[in-house]
């Protein structure tokens, strides 16, 4: 149910959980790609909830989860801690967000965000400010953007990144890299320009099912990054790896559907399946990058079925779009958006949040070591998958207690996991 209020009492009245519909369909945000192109995971409810372009004013909480809802639900802070010795400065993260093409309206629309949700005025970065601020670049750092994605979906694509990571990481530094197109070298290229100009994670919403790191080539190289949460989307085809998420160099996460109870608590979650013709999280095993020595760990590592390879997931996040995200986009208005394309962010803030990314090589192995601080996922499944890829071992593509591919270790209960 829609409410109207003044904007003090947004806060409070987004306390309440939003009611989830059933089984309702979605869409693509992104066309198809083009061959040897990645695609964008956003997935767009398409049910009773999506509003048309200015059918809410700034007064009126928007259908779908907000920060209330994920903050409460996954017990997160709202801000960084504070540096080592000091009770006032804390410390300073930039959360990366590559995607294709130009989101002409993104700071506008993050605005418009945090204006309805009560959240603090966040900047546009200047020569002044510096910290907890909006910057936007392009692929190499320059300041000529490339063309807009407003035809394509992209724009929605970079309005759900920038949404969801900041609603997580209140404080921590936004720094948009938008790609002049959805290659490969370009997404790799915007993602080294991110860690040259100081990111600290990473988030990428996109893949490729038709690439595996045993194909990928050099690309697989801009995924490198040791000290640096390069955190990327499983896809949204059901079972089946997707490029770059199969890599052993990043944090694969997967999508849950996410039931947030009274008080904004946490009531469950299973894996996002939305049943057969619709659209699931992506889970699987490489053909060629190795696991790390944390998944060959796993007390269930033999049960995977991955053998020696990587195995994706690591960990997992709301994805489902009838529990997704409220979005605000000035070409459509607000939206309710979920996919793996909202999981992504989400943990990416989440690392911002821990600020603890520099402490580990592959900081996709600091959940490894705290999994008490996890809710583990133990329900639910994500066949069929792409491409009628067999699932030949039982938690390939089913959640149990545990590690498995579908949720990985699980999803954020604090921060101590990150």
């Amino acid at each position: 149910m829609r409410r109207v209020t003044l904007l003090p009492l947004v806060a409070a009245l987004a306390a309440a959980a939003f009611p989830t519909a059933a089984q309702a369909q979605s869409r693509a945000a992104c066309a198809a790609p083009a061959p040897g192109m990645m695609r964008c995971f956003a997935q767009i409810e398409a049910g009773p909830r999506t509003q048309p372009a200015l059918a809410l004013s700034p007064f009126v909480v928007p259908p779908g989860y907000g920060p209330a809802q994920f903050h409460g639900a996954y017990a997160l802070p709202k801000v960084t801690p504070f540096a080592a010795g000091s009770t006032k400065t804390r410390k300073k993260q930039t959360i990366a967000i590559v995607d294709a093409y130009n989101a002409p309206t993104a700071f506008a629309d993050l605005t418009r965000f945090d204006t309805t949700f009560g959240l603090p005025a966040f900047p546009k970065c200047t020569t002044k400010v510096t910290a907890a601020c909006f910057q936007v670049m392009n692929q190499t750092g320059g300041a000529t953007l490339p063309a807009s994605g407003v035809p394509s979906g992209w724009d929605v694509e970079i309005s759900l990144d920038v949404q969801a990571a900041h609603e997580i990481c209140q404080n921590c530094k936004l720094l948009l890299v938008e790609a002049k197109s959805p290659s490969m070298s370009d997404l790799g290229t915007a993602v080294n320009t991110a860690i040259a100009k100081g990111a600290n994670v990473v988030s990428n919403s996109y893949g490729s099912y038709t690439t595996q790191s045993a194909s990928a080539g050099g690309a697989a190289a801009y995924y490198n990054h040791p000290g640096h949460a390069i955190v990327v989307s499983a896809g949204d085809s059901g079972f089946g790896p997707a490029f770059p998420a199969d890599l052993n160099t990043v944090v694969a996460v997967g999508g849950t559907n996410l039931q947030v109870g009274a008080g904004n608590t946490y009531a469950g979650e299973s894996v996002w399946n939305n049943g057969p013709g619709q659209d699931a999280t992506g889970s699987g095993c490489d053909n060629a990058s190795v696991a790390r020595s944390w998944q060959i760990a796993l007390t269930n590592w033999a049960a995977t079925g991955c053998g020696s390879f990587r195995a994706m997931n690591d960990v997992s996040a709301d994805a489902d779009p009838n529990t997704g995200a409220a979005i605000y986009d000035s070409a459509y208005g607000w939206m309710q958006v979920g996919g793996t394309s909202l999981a992504a962010p989400l943990i990416a803030g989440v690392y911002g949040l821990a600020a603890n990314a520099n402490i580990a090589n592959y900081p996709a192995s600091i959940p490894y070591a705290h999994t008490a601080s996890l809710h583990d996922v133990t329900s639910g499944n994500d066949l069929p998958g792409n491409a009628g890829l067999p699932c030949t071992a039982t938690i390939q593509c089913n959640a149990g207690a545990g590690y498995d591919l579908p949720t990985g270790l699980g999803t954020p209960r604090g921060i101590a996991g990150f």
